[in-house]
């Protein structure tokens, strides 16, 4: 929360601007060493210093001062002693039989059917590396059908609560509450998109909005780079700010009031992500843990993905960068199974109990320690190197009593939209054949046959959200009937 002007010493009913900086407000920031920031003043319009000063009323000093420090202080110290996840957190997908997916699957539907899941979305970043200014929510991968990554998102609610209806024979309908979670960047242009597309079929009581908070960037001595003469620059302070944010839009206590339990978190730019996932959600409930990941299987030892480690002998599992764990450990094979000891890939998929929740927005800001990203920032002297703070989700996961991990297929699951098409990977182009494949596959599955007039390996159907979550109940559509690729196939 920003700091009241009556705290400050500011009189802002005088109507003019001061023609010095406030002598408290100096003082204080002199305290924190930030007092460069009324460097310029001298040379500001009445209007400019107005907003200078209002800028700086918004900011947390002395909570910012702190992040600060300790973040710069741990940056760069090395990993603690980590060991491989032990098998039994983990829930792999050749160990699973059929029984215990169609029981995890049930058990998720009722849960659904009860309205005790909610999905919470990650979506506070814009397309700048897909060459977009827009919310990479809005992005268009180039399907048959041109829908938006935010449209196959919702469609895919639409089926569970159809699903989740059908299965508990219930006498109304299912809704499933979506959080999404924006960044100032990002928001106007998040709900106005929502809006002009009618929720995608949803009702508009089910979608709420939130706000991720912002934070200084800073030289590498921690001093605020300035965006102009009258204003600090900021950017998104990581998505790991949603349980700072779930806390102080009070959130948490909204969905406490709807009777929700469990919360479905995930990250926007993921294709083929399986929103609100009964199987998930079922083996969950089933562990009766507290936190729980979605992973897959490392593709090779310098795949640069994150990996949930244990932190020490005993230790809570936690997600190591690829940047943070030494060469020889990634490449470290276990002489048993001749993989890769340390092969969970973190992938943003990640289920949570409501009192977690609740614990980590009252814990987790305490230890302030924030992840320090070197980056090209826009300042009074142009783009200069500095460096962002920001925490991500997976900081959470030591806080947690229990955690389990939850393992699935990359070309089931995993289709990130990260770089712009003619990068090397994680295009647009690639996770478009992700989801062509899979459901390809679906269809053939189903009894459908496929003609194509370029080679098959590049091309593929998109069923939609609406007839399919995972490839089930296709058989009426898909049975003896010839599809040309590439085609939507829909109701």
């Amino acid at each position: 929360m920003g700091e009241s002007t009556v705290a400050m010493g500011i009189d802002n009913d005088a109507g003019a601007a001061p023609n010095a900086p406030p002598q408290q407000l100096m003082e204080r920031l002199k305290d924190y060493g930030q007092e460069h920031v009324f460097a310029l003043w001298d040379e500001l319009s009445p209007q400019e210093r107005h907003l200078l000063l209002n800028d700086i009323q918004s900011l947390d000093l002395s909570r910012i001062d702190r992040i600060i420090r300790c973040s710069l202080r741990s940056h760069g110290l090395s990993v603690a002693a980590i060991e491989p996840v032990p098998e039994s957190c983990v829930s792999s997908v050749e160990e699973r039989t059929m029984e215990e997916r169609e029981r995890w699957w049930k058990m998720g539907l009722k849960a659904i059917s009860e309205g005790k899941l909610a999905v919470l979305l990650l979506s506070g970043g814009q397309g700048t590396r897909l060459g977009s200014s827009d919310p990479k929510g809005c992005f268009n991968i180039g399907l048959p059908s041109g829908k938006s990554l935010f449209q196959l998102q919702a469609e895919r609610i639409l089926c569970v609560q159809r699903l989740a209806t059908h299965a508990m024979n219930e006498a109304g309908s299912v809704a499933i509450n979506w959080y999404i979670m924006t960044s100032p960047f990002t928001d106007d242009a998040t709900r106005k998109f929502f809006e002009s597309h009618k929720y995608f079929g949803l009702e508009a009581d089910q979608v709420t909005f939130f706000q991720q908070g912002t934070i200084p960037c800073i030289s590498k001595d921690g001093r605020y780079i300035m965006d102009t003469p009258y204003k600090v620059a900021k950017a998104p302070d990581g998505n790991g700010g949603v349980y700072s944010a779930l806390k102080s839009s009070r959130l948490l206590e909204d969905m406490a009031s709807r009777g929700i339990k469990y919360v479905d978190c995930y990250g926007v730019d993921n294709a083929l992500v399986r929103v609100a996932d009964p199987t998930f959600l079922g083996y969950f409930i089933d562990k009766g843990v507290a936190a729980a990941a979605k992973v897959v299987r490392k593709a090779y030892p310098q795949e640069k993905v994150g990996v949930f480690v244990r932190r020490g002998k005993g230790g809570p599992l936690t997600v190591v960068e690829y940047s943070e764990l030494d060469q020889s450990l990634a490449s470290a094979v276990n002489q048993q199974t001749g993989r890769l000891r340390f092969c969970w890939s973190n992938v943003c998929l990640h289920m949570f109990t409501l009192d977690f929740l609740n614990q980590v927005a009252n814990g987790l800001e305490k230890d302030s320690i924030y992840h320090l990203a070197e980056k090209k920032i826009q300042s009074i002297h142009g783009y200069t190197m500095g460096l962002k703070l920001e925490q991500f989700i997976f900081d959470a996961f030591p806080y947690a009593p229990s955690t389990a991990l939850f393992e699935v297929l990359r070309e089931e699951e995993f289709a990130p939209v990260k770089n712009a098409n003619g990068s090397n990977y994680d295009t647009p182009d690639s996770a478009r054949l992700l989801v062509l494949r899979l459901h390809a596959r679906w269809v053939v599955a189903a009894g459908g046959f496929l003609t194509h007039s370029v080679p098959l390996y590049s091309t593929g159907v998109e069923v939609s959200p609406r007839c399919s979550y995972a490839g089930e109940n296709l058989e009426s559509i898909c049975r003896g009937r010839t599809f040309h690729a590439p085609c939507e196939i829909t109701f």
